[in-house]
């Protein structure tokens, strides 16, 4: 079953998504999928995988640049 989790952050354009996009790609795998919604105030990732761990995503955000935390 797969979990959706949910992140507010700071990534604000299509570039930033482009520059994350071969990690998170990497990170979730086939087994999921991501999205943002930069149209919401909270700039929110979402992923939705097999195998979640919110951890390494905000971890991967924070290594970019990006601030990122999960949304409970």
């Amino acid at each position: 079953m797969k979990t959706v989790l949910v992140f507010k952050t700071s990534v604000r354009n299509k570039g930033s998504i482009n520059l994350l996009t071969p990690y998170l790609n990497r990170l979730i795998n086939k087994n999921g999928h991501w999205n943002f919604d930069l149209e919401d105030c909270d700039n929110i990732l979402r992923v939705e995988t097999l195998s979640p761990d919110p951890n390494a995503v905000s971890a991967l955000l924070n290594r970019n640049g990006f601030s990122c935390e999960e949304l409970l």
